[in-house]
């Protein structure tokens, strides 16, 4: 039986704060896409940037739990 050590944990944190920058990025693409070619569909873009929003806050969480305060 193999019992997850806290390296697991940060490695599985790292992969996955990977793919939401990756995630991130796509979106940003895609909002900068669509407001260059002049998009009329506002309700889209507005998604796009919440959904932007939204991993934007799941990165910062990662990142928390990878790199505590330290206080000196």
């Amino acid at each position: 039986m193999n019992i997850p050590t806290a390296m697991d944990e940060i490695e599985v944190l790292r992969v996955e704060l990977e793919v939401l920058k990756t995630e991130h990025r796509e979106l940003d693409d895609a909002i900068r896409a669509l407001e260059e070619e002049g998009s009329r569909d506002m309700l889209t873009i507005r998604r796009k940037k919440k959904e932007k929003l939204v991993l934007k806050d799941r990165i910062r969480l990662i990142e928390d739990r990878l790199l505590p305060d330290i206080i000196a």
